[in-house]
């Protein structure tokens, strides 16, 4: 009841509502840009889609997000965060209707990634800026309401994005290019919707911004990543954890490859038949993932955080194999739910492990670092998917190798569980 009236306080704030405006329009287009880029690359019917194809395609929407990211702050904190949502989204726009015509005139590949590349490096400035921005807008004491909602509103805004770019590339076999200029439709009414806030009320203080020369800023930065490694480093429990998690986002990131495929080529009446069904496992993927933030918090009460960890990749080792060497559209479904929620089950104990275990000061570059590891894990699943997977998807070696990468993590974590128990260290914060 107390969060709920802090919401409907929060939501009175006239410049929050006016920033998450600008919030719930930019990630709805990330959604729908980002399926645009699946339907084109996988299930564009003039495309024989490889393996090798959703690896790029992955590579283009996650590797900026790793890349670019630890360094984004530091020109956020020299740009006016107003103007990084108005132009960054405007920039935006002109990228989606080049890429719209680079998919119209069947351009070379190399030139649609380039293009979809940039969209996908904007995309980081734009939802680091949104976070710098907040505390401009809300009180102190309304910070912890308006970190919890702007950020689950904004997901629920690519969902629905998302589902809108379905809907539009089921209309017709051409309709790649429309869904990209719906994309830009949506940033162009983000950046419309940032002229409502004054150029100066998001920050930064000027005189942040004159500090340190933009060189010796980005250098800080590094060092402070380096720092930051070796801080994690000498802290065993969030080090194993991250490592732990960074295994399960491999696993993740092999078998959504292998679904892709299975979707395009072994299921479905043809791309369109296809590209529902890839709509469907991700809805189910995505119930996993909220079954998983009501239980972990009782799950950790009882295991702690590490017994959890190792209970999710236990399940997923048991249960991947046994639905997914089906190949059969039914059991992958189940098999969707179920490492939707092992998969954000260990997520979350994972984040608690690193808030606990990390001093303040070296929180923010943990996590930079974090998000770095998370992506490009995922990236390299896919590389190595591509080796792996035959045209239709169907791998019984790749399914068991992941398999067997589950349990070894399961394993991992309960002996790491049992020397805390033993050491007498709490294992459920």
């Amino acid at each position: 009841m107390y969060a709920v009236a802090d919401l409907r306080v929060l939501l009175r704030v006239r410049d929050f509502r006016r920033l998450l405006a600008v919030r719930l329009l930019s990630q709805g287009a990330d959604g729908v840009f980002q399926v645009a880029l699946a339907a084109y690359v996988v299930f564009s019917p003039e495309s024989q889609t490889s393996a090798a194809a959703i690896a790029s395609a992955m590579a283009v929407l996650l590797l900026p997000y790793s890349l670019v990211g630890p360094f984004a702050g530091v020109l956020l904190d020299r740009w006016r965060r107003r103007q990084v949502l108005l132009l960054g989204n405007l920039l935006r726009v002109a990228l989606n209707v080049l890429t719209a015509v680079l998919i119209t005139a069947g351009a070379p590949d190399g030139l649609f990634y380039a293009s979809a590349l940039t969209v996908t490096a904007v995309n980081r400035f734009v939802l680091a800026g949104l976070s710098a921005a907040l505390p401009r807008v809300v009180g102190a004491g309304q910070l912890v309401t308006a970190n919890a909602l702007s950020p689950t509103a904004g997901t629920l805004a690519a969902t629905a994005g998302g589902a809108l770019a379905f809907a539009v590339s089921l209309v017709g076999p051409d309709s790649d290019a429309a869904v990209v200029l719906v994309a830009a439709a949506l940033y162009l009414s983000a950046a419309l919707a940032s002229l409502r806030m004054a150029a100066d009320l998001l920050g930064p203080e000027q005189v942040r911004a004159a500090r340190l020369p933009l060189g010796a800023a980005l250098a800080e930065t590094a060092h402070g990543l380096v720092a930051g490694l070796r801080h994690l480093a000498a802290r065993p429990p969030a080090a194993r954890a991250l490592t732990a998690m960074t295994a399960l986002r491999f696993c993740y990131g092999a078998l959504t490859v292998t679904v892709l495929m299975l979707c395009r080529y072994a299921w479905g009446d043809g791309p369109s038949g296809g590209l529902a069904l890839l709509g469907f496992v991700a809805v189910v993927s995505g119930a996993g993932f909220f079954a998983a933030a009501v239980v972990t918090p009782w799950a950790v009460a009882r295991r702690g955080t590490f017994g959890w960890i190792a209970a999710c990749a236990a399940a997923a080792a048991v249960l991947t194999p046994a639905l997914g060497l089906t190949f059969a559209p039914g059991p992958i479904v189940a098999a969707a739910f179920v490492l939707g929620f092992t998969s954000q089950g260990a997520k979350i104990a994972t984040d608690t492990v690193v808030q606990t275990s990390v001093e303040d000061s070296y929180r923010g570059r943990v996590f930079a670092l974090y998000d770095v590891l998370f992506n490009v894990a995922f990236v390299a699943a896919a590389a190595v998917a591509a080796l792996v997977l035959p045209p239709d998807g169907r791998s019984a070696v790749l399914v068991v190798g992941v398999a067997v990468l589950y349990a070894a993590v399961a394993w991992a974590m309960f002996h790491v569980k049992h020397r805390l128990t033993a050491a007498g260290r709490p294992t459920t914060s």
